[in-house]
């Protein structure tokens, strides 16, 4: 008797790190003399379709695209206060490529919060920015799903909420103790010189 599924033929996914993704199929396949069960699907972002087994999905955090109810929620939380990141980005980019990995809505949100705020003190540096870009375009992929608009709708309801941010640096720009400010080279390991800093963008 073929096992169950959570998923089903022609659902929307979230594949984390990977994009939003359509099951196009579920079929078996002969393993080492074992029939695993698999999903195939399909990322439009990358244009692959990728097969992976059933009984794995949840484990590589595979999951159904959020409600209309979680969707909003996500864009709220790009509008909201944060505690400072790390003005160091090699532990900030870990932070965040761990949060991508685990791939909810709320995280991915969170890292394109960050980042944002982030570059509009000190341009990012490329392997930062690289990041920035994928979350965000998750972002917009599942936004754009869940809530059934234009992907263009989805971008500018984005943008106004990641822009109230830019409004408090702005205001507080001139306060001394804004610890959000403060030059990256103030937090840097020691034994990070400005070449290993800029090697970072090769």
């Amino acid at each position: 008797m073929r096992q169950s599924t959570t998923f089903k033929v022609n659902q929307k996914i979230v594949y984390p790190s990977q994009g939003v993704g359509k099951i196009m199929e579920i079929k078996e396949r002969s393993f080492k003399d074992t029939m695993i069960l698999y999903y195939v699907i399909y990322l439009e972002v990358s244009d692959m379709t990728v097969m992976v087994p059933v009984l794995r999905a949840e484990e590589l955090g595979i999951r159904a695209i959020v409600s209309k109810k979680e969707a909003q929620k996500a864009l709220e939380l790009i509008s909201e206060d944060f505690e400072p990141i790390p003005s160091d980005w090699k532990l900030r980019y870990q932070m965040n490529l761990d949060l991508l990995k685990k791939g909810s809505v709320i995280d991915i949100a969170t890292i394109v919060r960050s980042l944002y705020h982030r570059s509009k003190v000190k341009e990012l540096p490329i392997l930062e920015r690289k990041l920035y870009d994928s979350a965000r375009k998750l972002l917009e992929d599942e936004i754009t799903y869940a809530l059934n608009i234009p992907r263009s709708e989805v971008e500018g309801l984005i943008h106004t909420h990641l822009e109230p941010l830019v409004d408090e640096i702005d205001e507080s720009d001139d306060e001394p103790d804004n610890p959000v400010i403060e030059d990256d080279d103030d937090f840097l390991d020691p034994d990070l010189s400005e070449d290993e800093d800029d090697s970072e963008d090769d």
